[in-house]
């Protein structure tokens, strides 16, 4: 299981600096600045060869390089292999293959569990793009966030870098990866980047066929997968109906395991399992996106949590009761329509841990309750409306969490609350003026010096502050 401009923050704390995993690409050697005309230019030029009368010839199709291969891996015979040839990028961050749509997701939800804990991952297409070197060319690439969640804490990150080919297929440039322990970066395994660690590498092929490999990550020693195409005609069981056009695929890894992998048009990485842990897509907008206004059903569970969490911090048990209820009725009413299939059960659980913490009357437990049912109504609120609104929801979510957890005195948690702040802040800055970006980024920076300071209590009225910022921003 997987299971990242300038005025980006670095979200290391103290010497553990991830710098948003976008700047290991300019470490590379590459110019991180280049926009997509001259991209474009330079990829154009690469794949064809300039006559002394001025024209134009196309290079011969030439074999990319393969790295050595461990002799105990059962790897699949060339013969089998469709991403053995130099492929030319022309117009790369323009993505057409349907079962890979990177360039026109603009989030995705996937929930699951791992090690029998609640997994959850965003994936987001970030705005800018990203020049990368590869057998003397420099491509641009698309730069894709996925930010993993477990037992509801931040876990990994990484930044995909991914062009789509000029004959349709996808092509991987390698991802800056940081992964997470108590709310610090433990390691940075698994980062790699074409050019400087091995081959790009086919994500998904143009037209595949039963049958067809190709792997998606190829250095070995540092990222190696190979897949194997078992079927193309599979419907899927999508958030809420049928999909057909489904691919089912065999990952093989380094170790000689395997995980078997769905994909499904419009949406791209469906489901992965291994073993008893599975990763599974809950929604995708535009793909879902929803026409029409924001219910009013939704609107009442998002502000009746909040109103619920102030209710338990100054212990009003009659406000709590009376609005849980309201959230009941709502939820009820909503979901005897159409509901994505796996958001359902999830909201069910947390509203119904609501509703029990709040008989209790346990002021801690109903708090995070009400958090936890807040996040999933901003999921369910992602169809209808824009996903950088949804966003600085989230950010306000998390912001509030983080209050939590610092009067709670969890510094772990406190720490892993800022990354995430930073990451889904990098999804938003492009809607921001560079005066808003200016005061977002001063409590950033101060909360997460508070947390190399271990003084989680400014930490805290950082968040209380950025809070208020996020909803001047919100209106």
């Amino acid at each position: 299981m997987r299971r990242k401009h300038a005025r980006f923050l670095a979200c290391g704390i103290a010497a553990v600096a991830l710098a948003t995993g976008l700047a290991a690409v300019g470490s590379c050697g590459t110019d991180t600045t280049v926009g997509k005309d001259k991209a474009s230019e330079g990829s154009a030029t690469a794949a064809n060869s300039i006559t002394s009368t001025g024209k134009v010839r196309e290079r011969r199709s030439k074999s990319i390089p393969q790295p050595v291969i461990p002799g105990d891996l059962k790897v699949a015979p060339e013969g089998k292999r469709v991403d053995l040839t130099m492929p030319t990028f022309s117009d790369p961050t323009s993505v057409t293959n349907p079962l890979f749509p990177v360039s026109r997701q603009k989030s995705v939800l996937m929930v699951g569990h791992v090690d029998g804990k609640p997994f959850r991952t965003e994936v987001t297409l970030l705005p800018e793009t990203r020049i990368i070197e590869w057998q003397d060319r420099r491509i641009e690439t698309l730069v894709s966030q996925y930010t993993a969640y477990l037992g509801g804490r931040i876990q990994e990150v990484a930044y995909d870098f991914y062009a789509q080919a000029d004959d349709g297929s996808i092509w991987y440039f390698g991802e800056d990866v940081a992964d997470f322990r108590d709310g610090a970066i433990v390691t940075k395994e698994g980062t790699w980047i074409a050019g400087k660690d091995g081959p790009a590498a086919m994500i998904m092929p143009a037209d595949p066929s039963v049958g067809d490999v190709y792997r998606t990550e190829n250095s070995p020693g540092i990222a190696f997968e190979e897949v194997t195409v078992k079927s193309t005609d599979k419907t899927l069981n999508g958030p809420l109906g049928p999909v057909d056009g489904g691919l089912v695929a065999e990952e093989y890894h380094m170790d000689g395991s395997t995980e078997d992998k769905l994909f499904g048009p419009g949406y791209g990485e469906f489901y992965t399992s291994d073993g008893s842990d599975v990763e599974a897509l809950a929604l995708a907008v535009p793909t879902d996106a929803i026409p029409g206004p924001l219910p009013g059903e939704l609107d009442t569970l998002y502000s009746g949590s909040l109103d619920i969490f102030d209710a338990a911090k100054s212990r009003d048990w009659n406000t709590a009761s009376t609005v849980v209820e309201k959230m009941n009725t709502a939820w009820g009413n909503y979901k005897s329509g159409k509901v994505q299939r796996r958001i359902e059960p999830r909201m069910n659980d947390a509203l119904a841990t609501l509703t029990k913490t709040v008989d209790v009357q346990d002021s801690e437990q109903v708090r995070q309750a009400a958090v936890d049912v807040a996040q999933w109504s901003l999921d369910l609120r992602l169809p209808y409306r824009p996903q950088s609104e949804i966003d600085l929801a989230r950010l306000d979510l998390w912001a509030l969490q983080l209050t939590l957890d610092a009067e709670t005195g969890d510094a772990g948690a406190v720490g892993g609350d800022v990354f995430t702040i930073c990451y889904i802040r990098d999804r938003i800055l492009d809607t921001l003026d560079d005066a808003d970006v200016a005061r977002f980024n001063t409590e950033v920076q101060k909360m997460q010096v508070a947390v190399d300071d271990e003084d989680i209590a400014v930490a805290s009225e950082a968040a209380v502050h950025l809070q208020e910022i996020l909803r001047q921003l919100r209106g």
